[in-house]
């Protein structure tokens, strides 16, 4: 009898969830990368007993309910929901989203018994978490937080994002774990082994990224670090407006563009003549084009939109928008098959999901929109790129998450797009963090978070296209269909022998 199946089911359970309450420490701030791959190992031998799925189940609930803890004082402090309501919302994180690793593990030891080969469970952990993490970015609309994929970011392996994307990429840090988990059982040591070698040969001749060539442009990130309750209160607007103004004007003269972050305009344009007008004239002033987050009317429809706009200095035309595409469900809107959530949620947002391209012109610059959670999904950045971005601009208000870790989690997302697109990213955040991001996923000028000042430095316009940019996540979908079909029909030519 092995170690696991002596453990007890709830012993099971709960070094199931210590492993998955680990998980969070391995993406930023902490950088553990090393205990992500002993967590998910620790998985992988505990799944090798009698009860895969609520093993998987409980580390799940550990990776994304404990890891979501911040979740509880936004929503007390910002939401206004009792500390009792507040901490159900982490607790009911994990319980949804640990769906995901449960019936992954579950659905791979099913195979891997059904095949009975000592090589198929080495197989099928890594390339199946491809479509484990594809389905947590797009079931009920998606919540890819913490990829695993994210864990090669600052790693020599990050580069094979050019390549595959942060989906594909998770089965880089499940190999490995699933190796270290596989050596201490005889029968698979040697295949470990030869996985652990690939491994290390695979990331030792990750690909290298060409630096751009092309001219340099000068941009001016204006973190206002305006904190969230006073965001929204139209007492502090002017001071708001004020300071926003003050940091653009020092920087004005020395840089081509100057961005704000998202909703740093907190009301209807169309609705403020008054206030529109002082902000062109200060605009104007500055002689340089602004990108400023705000909220967009349409009068014919009735529609409102959290968006972004591009104003050119001295110019007569309209100024250029472009709405969010992806919005936050519960936060931004109502999803359509719960209208009854609208009799006790009436404050929640009710924005409507832009249809445009994503993209706002200037000059050379083609900026290519992502605003906040946009910038967690591959496929927003893969469309403005598609849709002619030759740079993408992250504008976003992480002042909700407080000083918890998941503002850098969230940041680390704005990485992967750049190395998976082969663009600039210029992130810039209420509160931070804001960065100058190359396409190789290096952050070439930030500042402190939770400071009121300016991010200065320079960016490249790029039109080439990576591998990831041109091909998706198709080539690693066709690999896993495939394996799975081997897996499964070599079990059935072996029946017939």
């Amino acid at each position: 009898m092995n170690l696991q199946s002596s453990l007890s089911r709830p012993s099971l359970m709960f070094l199931a969830l210590l492993c998955g309450a680990a998980m969070p420490f391995a993406f930023a701030p902490y950088h553990y990368v090393w205990l992500a791959i002993l967590s998910l190992a620790g998985l992988i031998w505990l799944i090798q007993s009698k009860h895969p799925f609520i093993i998987g189940y409980s580390f799940g609930f550990g990776w994304f309910g404990f890891g979501a803890w911040w979740l509880a004082p936004t929503v007390h402090e910002y939401g206004g929901l009792p500390w009792i309501a507040a901490i159900l919302v982490p607790t009911l994180m994990g319980l949804i989203m640990g769906l995901f690793p449960a019936l992954w593990v579950w659905c791979c030891t099913k195979i891997a018994r059904f095949n009975g080969k000592p090589y198929a469970l080495l197989l099928l952990l890594p390339f199946t978490a491809i479509m484990m993490e594809w389905l947590r970015g797009h079931v009920f609309t998606g919540l890819p937080w913490t990829s695993i994929g994210n864990l090669v970011l600052d790693t020599p392996a990050s580069a094979w994002l050019s390549f595959f994307g942060a989906y594909g990429m998770a089965f880089l840090p499940v190999l490995l774990a699933a190796s270290l988990a596989l050596l201490w059982q005889p029968k698979q040591r040697k295949l470990a082994i030869v996985a652990i070698l690939f491994s290390s040969i695979f990331i030792f001749f990750s690909p290298s990224i060409n630096k751009l060539e092309t001219p340099e442009s000068r941009v001016a990130l204006i973190q206002p670090n305006i904190p969230q309750d006073q965001k929204w209160d139209a007492q502090f607007l002017q001071q708001s407006l004020q300071s926003l103004a003050t940091l653009s004007e020092k920087e004005a003269a020395k840089v081509d563009l100057i961005i704000w972050p998202e909703a740093a305009v907190p009301f209807y344009l169309e609705r403020n003549p008054n206030w529109q007008r002082w902000l062109d004239e200060q605009m104007n002033n500055w002689k340089t084009p602004v990108l400023f987050g705000s909220l967009k009317f349409f009068s014919d429809t009735g529609d409102s939109q959290n968006g972004l706009y591009l104003f050119e200095p001295n110019s007569t035309s309209e100024k250029q928008f472009t709405g969010k595409h992806h919005l936050v469900p519960f936060g931004e809107y109502i999803p359509s098959w719960l209208p009854w959530l609208r009799k006790i949620g009436p404050d929640i947002a009710d924005f409507q999901a832009a249809t445009d391209h994503g993209i706002l012109s200037t000059g050379l610059s083609q900026f290519g929109s992502l605003i906040c959670y946009e910038s967690l999904f591959p496929e927003e950045a893969r469309q403005r790129v598609q849709a002619g971005a030759n740079v993408l601009v992250v504008v976003t208000n992480d002042a909700w998450y407080g000083h918890s870790p998941a503002a850098w989690q969230h940041f680390q997302a704005s990485q992967a797009r750049a190395i998976e697109t082969g663009r600039y990213v210029l992130r810039v955040g209420n509160t931070g963090v804001s960065a100058i991001i190359a396409p190789n996923g290096t952050i070439t000028a930030t500042a402190p978070w939770w400071t009121t000042t300016a991010v200065t430095g320079t960016y490249r316009t790029s039109n080439s296209i990576t591998n990831y940019q041109a091909w998706g996540n198709r080539p690693a979908f066709i690999f896993v269909v495939f394996l799975l079909i081997w897996l499964l029909g070599f079990r059935k030519r072996s029946a017939h022998i």
